[in-house]
């Protein structure tokens, strides 16, 4: 198995590409000339009056963001902490600091390494949701997700645009992933 400051660094890494990748036509920007020391150039700028909101779902999903202030340096995070029930495959909320509102403008960015049932992104989405933000302007990145996640996102939350680098096929009878990676927070922090 890959030793855990190994996959962390990936997992990283594999986040700032995402998020790249998310960003490219999705970002608020503006156009600026700038003085170069030969001359004046045209420029576009991701906007930094309008930070992107960045909800990390704990644990893994503090990895997928550690490098992203190079791709978005104008941001605000909100930390999101749920754990789910390994019999029910329902998650409960054990930490929750989403602002009391978000404007419909706000563009926001959900991370979360692992989109199996769909369980934990279904509520963070939700929460975001019933506190004003627009499913429309909200973004998520994943490093693995799987069909049944994906249908029920796309059922409560058509046009939602998610970031994913990898589909696996299936779900085993205990709701991970298959192939998979794991417990992903668990290999990043070597918490095995």
């Amino acid at each position: 198995m890959t030793p855990p400051p190994i996959f962390r660094a990936a997992l990283a890494e594999l986040g700032r590409i995402l998020v790249y990748e998310a960003g490219r036509d999705w970002l608020p920007t503006m156009q600026q000339q700038i003085n170069s020391p030969v001359g004046v150039a045209d420029a576009t700028f991701v906007d930094p009056t309008q930070p992107v909101k960045v909800v990390p779902i704990l644990r893994a999903g503090l990895v997928l963001v550690e490098q992203i202030s190079t791709v978005l340096p104008s941001q605000v995070t909100y930390h999101v902490g749920l754990v789910r029930n390994e019999e029910t495959l329902q998650a409960t909320s054990y930490l929750n600091k989403l602002p009391s509102s978000f404007s419909p403008e706000d563009r926001i960015l959900v991370a979360d390494p692992m989109l199996a049932t769909g369980g934990t992104v279904m509520n963070v989405l939700e929460d975001i949701v019933s506190r004003g933000g627009d499913q429309s302007n909200i973004t998520v990145v994943c490093v693995v997700a799987c069909p049944p996640a994906l249908k029920k996102l796309s059922e409560r939350f058509p046009g939602l645009r998610i970031f994913a680098a990898c589909i696996d096929a299936e779900l085993n009878d205990k709701g991970y992933i298959v192939p998979g990676l794991g417990d992903a927070g668990d290999r990043a922090y070597g918490t095995l």
